[in-house]
């Protein structure tokens, strides 16, 4: 199939490995043009603008960082809705407010292609092993034609409603997980200086009401970095966490609601990254905690 793909950091590359692994044919864009040059070395083609991916691809996938990044785009003399899309299907994987996702829906819809958004539960690892959520929302038609792409990347998809019901669910569950790292890392800071081996902290911790699959997966390598000072693979740094709580907090604003813990964990995320801690795996804003409990000594 011909694919295209918008939008190649940590996680658009690894889908676009996936893809190339399952023999697509695929052409790529994104802002930062180096960032495409692993897929184009294993065979993709880069294309010379987003609306020349457009026309070259039967499908479109965008994943992008926010509703800025998505209007330049998707907008434009040389955006994607520039090229030829009547008739084709794009999909958008970012992680961005429901408003945005319904009014980029009607964009595309009015330039006749179809759209489905399909925000995706999973950091780099399982992006390369087909292993990811997918939370979709969008019609059924729609869903349908993208379906069997989306069962290429995604261990599980499933569509919720029509579109924005994907985004509003990806940021139910991005909650949980960023609120999780502040917590993890002040529940540490109380059991720091008392003896107990770094791994056994973790080790029981896990096996506890305390743990989740996010520390699980990243255990061992919060282990090296509490105790060696190690960084590890990033999959989900904290500038992009920061990113969608602020977006959680301003989807809350417009529902007169209010997120207080979510707002302290920005707070908390903000500091972080003042002190230059920003590109690091957001798990790490437990051992930014760590280390903030070992300051106040």
């Amino acid at each position: 199939m011909e694919l295209g793909l918008v939008g190649t950091g940590r996680m658009g590359a690894a889908m676009g490995e996936r893809l190339l692994d399952l023999n697509h044919r695929l052409t790529v864009w994104n802002r930062s043009s180096g960032k495409t040059q692993p897929l184009v070395t294993r065979g993709a083609r880069l294309a010379t603008s987003p609306a020349d991916v457009a026309s070259a691809s039967e499908i479109v996938l965008t994943i992008l960082t926010d509703a800025k990044a998505i209007d330049a785009v998707y907008d434009g003399p040389e955006g994607l809705l520039a090229g030829n899309v009547s008739g084709k299907l794009l999909i958008d994987m970012s992680t961005v407010a429901p408003a945005t996702t319904r009014a980029l829906a009607e964009r595309v819809r009015a330039r006749g292609a179809g759209f489905i958004e399909c925000p995706v539960g999973g950091t780099v690892g399982p992006a390369r092993d087909g292993k990811l959520l997918g939370i979709a929302g969008g019609s059924a038609a729609d869903f349908a034609r993208a379906k069997p792409v989306l069962d290429q990347l995604c261990r599980r998809v499933d569509l919720l409603g029509p579109n924005g019901t994907g985004s509003a669910m990806k940021l139910a569950i991005n909650l949980p997980l960023v609120v999780y790292w502040e917590a993890l890392g002040e529940a540490l800071s109380l059991v720091r200086d008392t003896g107990i081996p770094t791994e056994k902290m973790i080790e029981i911790l896990t096996e506890s009401s305390g743990g989740t699959n996010a520390i699980k997966n990243r255990g061992p390598k919060l282990v090296t970095a509490l105790r060696d000072g190690a960084k590890p693979e990033v999959g989900f740094d904290i500038d992009g966490m920061r990113k969608d709580l602020r977006t959680m907090l301003a989807v809350a604003h417009e529902k007169g609601i209010e997120l207080p813990v979510t707002a302290s964990a920005l707070e908390s995320y903000d500091a972080a990254a003042r002190e230059g801690w920003s590109s690091r795996d957001g798990s790490n804003i437990a051992v930014y905690r760590w280390e903030l409990s070992r300051r106040s000594r």
